[in-house]
């Protein structure tokens, strides 16, 4: 033990651990500096109870809605978000999404789990949002699939990765407004038909990287029900939110 020790903290100060985001060096793997923690919109507090978003006041214990899913209701049941998607939070996702640093979704998973503390139940699955697989063969993972996994773990919960499959391959979804990206996923998505027993009366919660519209969740949602799935639940890792 006290030669692994040793070797251990040779290596720390050979290479030692470095924030996600700056690279500046920090006491543990997989952390963030204060400044970045600090710089770290994390949602917490009164929250919309279907897609997340914070809103003002003090939590009360009540369920409440933000006003663009009161005027227009979401297909799922409830949904959180573990960050706002700005500063670092953006950082995050961008790093996550498109700089194939896939070791962001180990802490991103255990921010996922404490999102969704109060919504997952003992029949829970969870599955990621799909990838198209000519994206998948460009990109190499699925960054949605990635923080299930880690999420999954930390919950006890089983994870489906090919639960939903999209099928149809969709233009990227950057800079549509809400319209556009509901008719760009629309009937893109469906349960891989060799899983849909997975589903039968259970509920899902599904996990993306970030929410902006709801449109994709919004499909994925869609699938799982008319596939006979249980009630369904949603969280990302971050959420946009322009008021917030």
């Amino acid at each position: 033990m006290a030669l692994l020790h040793g070797l251990q903290t040779g290596l720390n100060a050979i290479y030692p651990a470095r924030c996600l985001t700056c690279g500046s060096v920090v006491d543990g793997d997989f952390g963030l500096c204060g400044r970045c923690w600090k710089d770290t919109a994390f949602i917490g507090g009164m929250v919309c109870d279907a897609c997340g978003t914070p809103l003002p006041g003090a939590d009360g214990g009540d369920a409440p809605h933000c006003d663009a899913c009161l005027q227009m209701p979401r297909p799922w049941d409830r949904g959180r978000s573990a960050m706002l998607y700005r500063d670092t939070g953006r950082k995050l996702v961008l790093a996550l999404k498109h700089g194939d640093r896939q070791e962001i979704a180990r802490p991103a998973g255990l921010w996922l789990a404490t999102a969704v503390k109060d919504l997952v139940t003992a029949n829970t699955l969870i599955a990621p949002v799909p990838l198209h697989w000519q994206r998948m063969i460009k990109r190499r993972y699925n960054q949605s699939a990635l923080l299930a996994k880690v999420l999954a773990a930390r919950v006890d919960r089983p994870m489906c990765p090919d639960l939903l499959q999209r099928y149809r391959r969709t233009r990227s979804l950057d800079g549509l407004g809400r319209e556009d990206r509901v008719q760009a996923v629309k009937n893109a998505i469906r349960v891989h038909p060799r899983r849909r027993h997975r589903l039968i009366g259970r509920p899902v919660l599904l996990v993306d990287d970030v929410m902006t519209s709801g449109a994709t969740l919004a499909a994925c949602t869609r699938a799982c029900l008319e596939a006979g799935s249980g009630p369904i639940c949603v969280v990302t890792l971050a959420r946009v939110a322009k008021d917030a």
